[in-house]
């Protein structure tokens, strides 16, 4: 078995070529976890689809031909050359891709190093997949560890101290550009995670915020929550034309603000676009300062400098992390385990064929003989035990079984050799991953 993973990201691949290759919506989704598990090579899957990012982190028995049916499957879906994706992509299998993964669930990967929205976002991917059934034990055992190793860097490191987005870096660059938001009416569009940060972030620099949503009850839910106001959706064509300010972050599969409903003004507006495919399809006109997410680089480039001596010391936790979790799926082969067994089983053989012998019960002559009985009822005895262990390697209860185990035979160890049990899944589905 391999791990695999293929990445799309803002370092790699332009926004235009992460949008083709973006999935919006759930059946979307749904569907290509179905094509990519479809390939022999492969045997789990997880999607990870962000606004910095597309992903595909799976479990395979041959990497090459894994490789090769997702080029394929996500060449005929965006339209972008084999040729061109192969360029893009960052490729990563066995000890990389599971280094690469930890990174990413550290935020060390992303665009603002240290946002606090990956880990949410991870988590979402891993569990759309866990419930329909497109990955099981062999992704969760990744994913558990690498939330283990993201809170580790959290606790270690000042990385997340103050936690940033890209909604918060959004609304600095709204502030840089402004000598003050206090007062000036903004518009945000979307309800989502991102929506919420900007809104937050907007009405404590003073903005007078409005949130807009295909579907009122949920702005007005997420206004309640802000404490802004609702404008509804259907004055989205008079709404871009009135206000100065203006974030959307929707999951619509198409643009929403298009030239048709976009008026000339005699005031400058500010627009910031954070979805993936992108809110706003603009060609014309002036007086409109337009802000994609890649447009954000300089901000994001300042938050690295200022966060160097924490990422530095997150990498390293990193790499000790990588090693380890390798180290410890080592300890889940059944094979080392039967063997001591049965050595430890032989051992008591041969020191209770001693016994009887030294205390006359069997003549000295017969000593082969007992021996060699001895270990016979040993191995009739440890035969199905052993088979059992053998079935059970495949099976989700594997980890509880094999670190139970090495705990029964290994006398020097307090404890379990590690907690990792077979609800991991569930952890990380709840969000117990500290």
């Amino acid at each position: 078995m391999h791990y695999l993973n293929i990445s799309f990201s803002h370092k790699n691949s332009t926004l235009e070529v992460r949008e083709k290759l973006s999935y919006k919506d759930d059946n979307a989704t749904k569907g290509c976890l179905t094509k990519l598990n479809a390939g022999e090579a492969i045997n789990e899957s997880i999607l990870i689809s962000t606004c910095n990012r597309m992903e595909v982190f799976c479990s395979c028995n041959d990497i090459a031909g894994a490789t090769q049916h997702i080029f394929e499957m996500l060449a005929a879906r965006s339209g972008v050359s084999i040729e061109e994706l192969e360029g893009r992509a960052d490729i990563f299998d066995d000890s990389s891709a599971i280094h690469h993964l930890f990174s990413v669930a550290s935020s060390l990967d992303s665009m603002v190093v240290g946002e606090t929205q990956i880990a949410g976002q991870l988590r979402d991917a891993f569990r759309f997949s866990y419930d329909n059934g497109f990955c099981g034990q062999k992704l969760a055992r990744a994913m558990h560890h690498a939330f283990k190793c993201a809170a580790k860097v959290r606790n270690a490191t000042d990385i997340s101290s103050k936690p940033v987005s890209i909604a918060s870096v959004a609304v600095a660059k709204l502030k840089s550009v402004l000598e003050s938001v206090e007062g000036k009416k903004a518009l945000v569009i979307g309800v989502g995670e991102m929506s919420e940060i900007t809104a937050k972030h907007l009405l404590s620099s003073g903005a007078d915020v409005y949130i807009m949503n295909r579907t009122r009850e949920n702005a007005q839910k997420l206004a309640y929550d802000c404490g802004a106001k609702v404008l509804d959706y259907s004055e989205l064509a008079n709404a871009i034309n009135e206000f100065e300010i203006l974030f959307t972050a929707t999951s619509a599969p198409e643009p929403i603000i298009t030239d048709e409903i976009i008026k000339s003004c005699d005031f400058e507006r500010y627009w910031f676009d954070l979805a993936l495919p992108r809110d706003i399809n603009y060609h014309k006109g002036d007086k409109i300062n337009l802000y994609v997410i890649d447009d954000l680089k300089s901000i994001v480039d300042e938050n690295i400098g200022l966060r160097e001596e924490s990422a530095r010391k997150a990498h390293g936790i990193i790499g000790r992390s990588t090693v380890e979790f390798f180290e410890w799926l080592n300890t889940l082969n059944v094979e080392p385990m039967i063997k001591e067994i049965y050595q430890k089983a032989f051992e008591a053989a041969h020191i209770e064929s001693e016994r009887v012998i030294k205390k006359g019960y069997i003549p000295r002559e017969y000593e082969t003989q007992a021996k060699k009985m001895a270990e016979q009822a040993m191995k009739r005895f440890l035969h199905q035990m052993s088979a059992k262990m053998r079935s059970v390697s495949e099976e989700s209860k594997a980890d509880m079984v094999t670190s139970a185990v090495q705990f029964l035979i290994q006398k020097d160890k307090n404890d379990m050799p590690d907690k990792y049990k077979c609800e991991h899944a569930l952890n990380i589905i709840e969000g117990k991953t500290n």
